[in-house]
């Protein structure tokens, strides 16, 4: 049984949403390069330093979600059934991740991102950052027994995965389509392939 989170924790994630949706917001009015943190604090009614103790950068308000679509992701891996599959386990998770960035209204978040060299320099160091994330959590699985260089591999593809299905014009089907091509270089790197 999961313990509900405490009124402290409840008023620091409100204050987090605040934030995030507050500079999301004024991005999208004013162009994310027209608007600085200090009008994203007085907006959201708080302090620098407090915007700063929620969020590290003026990108990581865009990308807000950041540090939850991580731990989806090496959760599907870690709190998979010991009798699943991992292939699977990651394709669903990619398929909630691409159906939440393909949502209604998406669309003006992705243009300001594809607009800013900043947002798009960040976004790349982030998936980076979850694709690493992944190949140690898949690494990580004795069950699965690849070579480091193989979970490293396979976990690039399933965060491009995600980049490319969320630009297809048919999302689901892109996935579908390039876990499909995942699922054949997990095959070829496996023990039984490499003897």
């Amino acid at each position: 049984m999961t313990v509900p989170p405490g009124r402290r924790e409840r008023k620091k994630a409100a204050t987090r949403q605040k934030i995030a949706d507050t500079a999301l917001r004024l991005f999208l009015e004013r162009g994310y390069e027209a608007v600085g943190i200090r009008e994203v604090a007085a907006e959201a009614d708080v302090a620098v330093t407090t915007l700063f103790s929620h969020f590290a950068s003026k990108e990581a308000l865009v990308f807000e979600q950041d540090q939850d679509f991580e731990q989806r992701l090496t959760q599907a891996v870690t709190g998979r059934a010991p009798d699943e599959p991992l292939l699977p386990a990651l394709r669903r998770e990619i398929h909630a991740l691409v159906r939440h960035c393909t949502a209604d209204g998406a669309a003006p978040i992705w243009h300001m991102i594809e607009a800013s060299p900043a947002l798009r320099e960040y976004e790349e160091s982030m998936r980076l950052r979850h694709a690493e994330s992944l190949a140690a959590a898949i690494a990580a699985d004795p069950g699965l027994s690849r070579t480091t260089t193989a979970c490293r591999t396979i976990a690039r593809f399933v965060i491009d995965a995600y980049a490319l299905a969320r630009e297809a014009a048919d999302p689901e089907a892109a996935v579908d389509e390039i876990f499909r091509m995942i699922e054949a270089a997990w095959e070829v790197a496996s023990p039984a392939r490499r003897a």
